[in-house]
């Protein structure tokens, strides 16, 4: 692999209200398609050997609406599942459970469809696609979530999965990963584009 393009979808009605958004499959807004749509002329510098898409619609549009039409979907791209959390902001959170943070709390149980995760199984995910991008000839293209894309760069780099907090990611953004003297590095992050 040479290079891991990395694109957060656009933006959804629970992304810009700050809802905790995992398995709960909301469309893009207008914005959000704005934002994927910016992101074709970056697409379109490339070629890609391997492209990984999420499978909620707001990641295949995403690819769609950027120019990626050929796309595996892969179910280890799925964001965090937030559990008993999902749906909810933080400020709601805090207000039972003051002080909380994701990355060093996580979440409860929820119901059937949203059991929850820790960080240590998101991070196992994460390094399923980082394997499969590794063996991959040129380019890979994986378009996915905030904290899932943020748990595989950590990962990329050799860090534990909690470390992911330390990458803020904004919807419609690009990032790129690569390698200087053959060791995983960040190239590019959080990059917007201008819709």
């Amino acid at each position: 692999m040479d290079e891991m393009l990395l694109l957060r979808h656009g933006e959804t009605e629970w992304s810009r209200t700050g809802r905790h958004t995992g398995r709960t499959d909301v469309p893009l807004t207008p914005h959000g398609e704005e934002q994927a749509r910016a992101l074709a002329p970056l697409v379109k510098e490339c070629t890609f050997d391997l492209v990984l898409v999420s499978p909620p619609q707001r990641a295949r549009r995403t690819a769609e609406l950027a120019g990626l039409s050929a796309y595996e979907v892969d179910p280890d791209l799925w964001e965090w599942d937030y559990g008993g959390y999902e749906g909810i902001t933080t400020p709601a959170i805090r207000e039972g459970r003051p002080g909380w943070y994701l990355w060093r709390d996580g979440v409860p149980p929820g119901d059937a469809e949203h059991p929850g995760e820790t960080v240590e199984q998101v991070g196992a995910r994460a390094d399923r696609v980082i394997a499969r991008a590794r063996a991959a000839e040129g380019r890979v293209a994986l378009v996915a979530h905030g904290h899932m894309l943020r748990v595989i760069a950590a990962r990329w780099l050799g860090l534990p999965p909690q470390d992911g907090r330390l990458f803020k990611l904004e919807t419609g953004t690009y990032s790129r990963l690569g390698f200087e003297h053959a060791e995983p590095v960040v190239v590019t992050w959080n990059a917007p584009v201008t819709p």
